[in-house]
């Protein structure tokens, strides 16, 4: 056991690394610089795919459409900034990390709230399956192996990234600092480069897509149809905007002054963004590219074995040329990027989901932090659930892309209409002339930010409902629903346990049940230990499943004249619970006030494999008589000589290591002085 015991440790150390102490949590706090990559990730990695959404739904009206696109990303930049704005508002008013959560719950009740979080939990899980997929679908473009073995890619990559978040929120944000300054300076500079040689030294650069020659998936599109692809083409462009809530939750993780440092990174995140997504779509026009939904049957001619790549991976060909290093530099960043993108929802889900364990709403134990000060339980919960989507779409992020940001629309929506509410509210007691005016336009921005953001999710639900946002729609109604179930479980519990005015009733009289299935050193402690008790009646049963063994045990017993009666059950059938709980129920039959407690002998034992050497039918007994009422289990342990080997000193130090357990902290699992085995009644 002492081997298994310190190869778990090692491993577990080597993963997570030394445990922090509850007291060094302020010491996790972020600057601008590493909150910069470690939040807003997300929304910066979604120039990577934005672009390629949007020039594939235009596809589908022909090449033509895609003079369009700079439109439709004019009015996604729209979108971004009022959003933006809008949350900068929200981080300055609520400042405890409870985001569009706090904000909704508190201005417009919990139903709302609990609303807002479905949705944001929903969408934090669909951004690592998108995020994971885009990046395998980015490197895939440069190495044809990983297009080959996407699933496998994807997983990996987000068990890694589960990794380094258990590791804790500094680790993290140091790991994903540099990649992402990276890709901002790789994207950047190729745009610059490419505007530059087309519009300065005025040349003519071409995408190898250029010359192709597609197909509209719909030759005459009516007025009407032709409107509806417009909308769905913004929709799938407001991919841009996930992730833009994630530093309203994270306020607590800034160094102070902590609202004033997450909106100006908050604006930093808006400000690239935007820059980054209208500069690729600007590149893509002048440089004639062209992006299809459906190769196969889009595309009429080519080049001979034509295989399209991603948005980027074509715009770093045509810029850099091709094979060149830094085509494959665009390419590990673009895909680098995307994977780490997924860090944002490792920071929010698991804080949204403590919050919404501490107010009852899900299992208590997504509330506690584990040995490096992280949420583990809801790091890993997440990566469990986007794994799941991975594997069931087969990474394609076109497919997975529709179920997303319906969620994140809701609780924008919420959220700003929580933020009037708030603001109407402290209007109506403030009476400072330049306080008033400030909270007028704040709500005035809010207010915008609602309109906005509320139409923008009427767009997306008309638009991708069919296409599998009905898919996201019944995952946040699920799990509304099981969060209110848990939350009215736990009321039930808390109100059962409720102390009530009258005295506690004495029970009238304690019968004790010493379970024996031999005579042996275990069996005559628990006899010992029960007559020390001084019950008002003590005896001892044995359940006879075999005629020669239950005589030997009674001639044992005779023998040593013990002075507990020996009552003998017989089991016809040889089963061995059942007659034991109709023996103990029996004595309770006659005066529910009595109290009955059994006495179970249990070995102690050093070794992890000693356990399989003795049957465990007590341990189930222990089990079942939990259940009943008025039953008391009581176990007695025996030390054999293998437990006595423990390196005790070395539990000790371990548990002297670990985090008291308290609010939003977890104890260190460490591992019992040695693991016990029931003695199981007479087989």
């Amino acid at each position: 056991m002492a081997l298994v015991a310190s190869t778990t440790s090692l491993a577990k150390r080597l993963l997570l690394g030394r445990p922090f102490r509850s007291d060094k949590l302020q010491h996790t706090l972020l600057p601008k610089r590493i909150a910069l990559p470690v939040f807003a990730s997300d929304a910066l990695s979604s120039v990577a795919y934005a672009p390629d959404e949007i020039l594939l739904t235009l596809s589908i009206a022909g090449a033509g459409a895609y003079a369009i696109s700079p439109w439709v990303t004019l009015a996604v930049a729209v979108v971004m900034v009022t959003v933006v704005a809008s949350y900068r508002q929200n981080v300055h008013a609520y400042p405890s990390g409870g985001g569009d959560y706090e904000v909704a719950t508190v201005n417009l009740g919990p139903r709302a709230g609990l609303g807002v979080a479905s949705a944001l939990l929903v969408d934090y899980i669909l951004t690592v399956a998108v995020s994971t997929a885009a990046g395998v679908n980015n490197l895939g473009s440069v190495v044809p192996f990983v297009a080959e073995h996407k699933v496998p890619f994807a997983v990996a990559a987000i068990v890694i990234l589960t990794a380094l978040n258990l590791r804790g929120l500094r680790e993290s944000g140091t790991a994903f600092a540099i990649p992402t300054y990276a890709f901002i300076v790789v994207i950047v500079g190729m745009i610059l480069t490419g505007l530059f040689r087309v519009f300065v030294l005025g040349q003519d650069l071409r995408a190898p897509s250029a010359d192709l020659v597609i197909t509209a998936e719909h030759d005459h599109l009516t007025s009407f149809a032709f409107a509806y692809l417009m909308l769905r083409t913004f929709s799938s462009g407001c991919a841009a905007l996930t992730g833009v809530e994630a530093i309203s939750n994270g306020v607590p993780a800034f160094k102070p002054p902590k609202s004033k440092n997450a909106a100006t990174t908050l604006m930093l995140l808006g400000g690239i963004a935007i820059i980054m997504l209208v500069g690729i779509i600007i590149l893509a026009r002048v440089t004639h590219l062209q992006y299809v939904e459906d190769q196969a049957t889009q595309i009429v001619s080519g080049p001979p074995g034509y295989d399209q790549k991603t948005v980027t991976a074509q715009l770093g060909e045509t810029i850099f040329g091709a094979g060149s290093v830094l085509l494959y530099i665009v390419g590990a960043v673009t895909a680098l990027i995307l994977f780490l993108a997924a860090n944002t929802a490792f920071n929010g889900f698991p804080v949204l989901g403590s919050i919404l364990a501490q107010d009852r709403f899900l299992p208590r134990q997504l509330h506690t932090r584990g040995d490096r000060l992280a949420f583990s339980n809801g790091i890993v919960l997440l990566a469990i659930a986007a794994i799941v989507l991975v594997v069931a779409f087969q990474a394609e992020t076109t497919r997975l892309i529709q179920l997303y940001i319906v969620g994140v629309f809701v609780s924008f929506t919420l959220s700003q209409g929580g933020m009037i509410r708030h603001w109407n509210r402290l209007l109506r007691t403030q009476r400072d002339p330049a306080r008033r005016s400030r909270m007028k336009r704040s709500r005035a921005i809010n207010a915008f930010g609602m309109g906005l953001t509320g139409a923008v999710l009427i767009v997306v639900l008309v638009t991708k409902f069919l296409l599998g946002a009905w898919i996201a729609i019944a995952a946040m109604v699920a799990l509304y629903l099981l969060m209110l179930g848990i939350r009215k479980h736990y009321t039930r519990v808390a109100r059962e346990l409720e102390p009530t005015e009258e005295r506690p009733v004495l029970p009238s009289r304690n019968h004790a049940i010493v379970l024996v299935s031999k005579v042996h050193m275990p069996t005559l402690r628990a006899v010992a230990y029960a007559q020390a008790t001084r019950p008002d009646t003590l005896t001892a049963i044995t359940v006879n499943v075999d005629d020669k063994d239950t005589r030997t045990i009674q001639d044992e017993w005779e023998r040593r004249q013990i002075p507990v009666p020996l009552t003998v059950i017989d089991s016809p059938y040889r089963e061995i619970t059942r007659p034991i709980i109709d023996f103990v129920k029996g004595m309770r039959r006659g005066s529910p006030r009595d109290v009955v407690t059994v006495f179970v002998p249990e070995y102690v034992v050093g070794r992890w494999w000693e356990n399989l050497l003795h049957n465990q039918s007590a341990l189930r007994i222990k089990g079942r008589l939990l259940f009943e009422p008025g039953v008391m289990v009581t176990s007695v342990p025996w030390q054999l000589r293998s437990s006595q080997d423990r390196d005790l000193e070395r539990f000790d130090r371990a548990l002297g290591r670990v985090p008291a357990r308290g609010p939003r902290t977890r104890t260190t699992e460490v591992e019992p002085p040695a693991e016990t085995s029931s003695e199981e009644p007479q087989t």
